[in-house]
């Protein structure tokens, strides 16, 4: 029986992007990594493939179309912004991903963000690494607000949402969010208070996101929400760069109406210089490594492989992204 190719086209075989070829093989298939330079080459380098994995890649109508063997695709992570769902619905492929591999991680990361820009601790590192570690440092770093007695407001209410939550209380932060697809007993036994877009921000001193990038969250804060927070408010964002309006951001930001910003994500990764948000002190970025940490990858490298597995065996994969392709004709699985 032919061996079955599962297919991951954005770096070599290698520690980071690795996959359980063990347990790959073991059920019939075989597995190859490659750089694809673009997407030419990336549909040369998938063609006899039963399964995709991919990371950051765009997987478009055009992909899907050119590849006649394709079952499946596993997604190394949670967001699926990157993949024409529709499209992969359409011609019967099957899409998986690890919805919950790091959620501590990035909740972890949010804290962290907070306190950099908060407590000013990226600031203070520059400035004392070029000899600014002198009397009067405090009128450099003030105003400056202990965390305790804040509110922190919550954009997406998901895991991570709700494990920012656990640890923001813990340090004495209470915790409002916006979700409308959240369950508002659910939050309020986790001591989160919903309420609206419109309600949350004036009450914000500190507001996080943590929505996937769609058409109803992409540019979510701009000019006008940005100005509906409080002055001296902090914006983080862990979620996904287009969710922000990087310009209004600039813009608020010049003008003093916030303390400052922590970004993991940006609209264009990686971060092109120069870049008008790297022109102030009080931002903080970091490069879009809020889920990484030794635990999270081996859950990720793990589920990854078994939902390869599954689709390789004609089963629907654990994390099911597009159910619906169940009820077409043309679902690939079946075959």
């Amino acid at each position: 029986m032919a061996e079955k190719l599962v297919v991951f086209t954005e770096r070599e075989a290698g520690p980071v992007c690795g996959l359980d070829e063990e347990l790959i093989r073991r059920n019939g298939g075989s597995v190859r990594f490659a750089r694809a330079a673009d997407d030419k080459e990336r549909i040369q380098i998938a063609s006899a493939a039963e399964v995709v994995v991919v990371g950051g890649a765009r997987l478009s109508r055009e992909f899907f179309s050119a590849l006649p063997n394709l079952k499946g695709v596993a997604r190394l992570g949670i967001g699926v912004d990157n993949i024409d769902l529709d499209a992969a619905t359409d011609l019967g492929i099957v899409v998986g991903n690890i919805p919950d591999f790091c959620s501590d991680e990035v909740a972890e990361h949010t804290i962290g963000l907070i306190l950099a820009v908060g407590r000013k601790i990226v600031l203070a590192d520059r400035k004392s690494r070029s000899g600014g570690w002198v009397p009067g440092m405090d009128a450099i770093l003030l105003p400056m607000r202990r965390l305790r007695g804040q509110t922190l407001g919550l954009i997406g209410l998901g895991k991570i949402g709700r494990s920012t939550a656990a640890k923001a209380q813990g340090l004495g932060l209470k915790t409002i969010a916006y979700d409308p697809y959240a369950n508002a007993e659910a939050a309020k036994a986790a001591g989160i208070t919903l309420m609206s877009l419109e309600e949350l921000l004036p009450q914000a001193d500190i507001l996080s996101l943590h929505v996937p990038d769609t058409p109803q969250t992409r540019g979510l804060i701009n000019a006008h929400t940005l100005a509906l927070l409080k002055p001296q408010a902090i914006l983080v964002n862990v979620a996904r760069g287009p969710v922000v309006d990087e310009a209004a951001l600039a813009a608020v930001l010049a003008s003093g109406h916030l303390a400052g910003a922590g970004l993991d994500v940006l609209q264009q990764e990686p971060i092109q210089l120069p870049h008008p948000l790297a022109e102030f002190e009080n931002v903080v970025f970091t490069c879009h490594y809020a889920s990484l940490s030794i635990e999270s990858y081996a859950i990720m490298r793990q589920q990854t492989s078994e939902q390869a597995v599954q689709i390789l065996r004609g089963e629907y994969p654990m994390n099911f992204v597009n159910p619906k392709v169940k009820d077409t004709p043309q679902c690939r699985l079946r075959r």
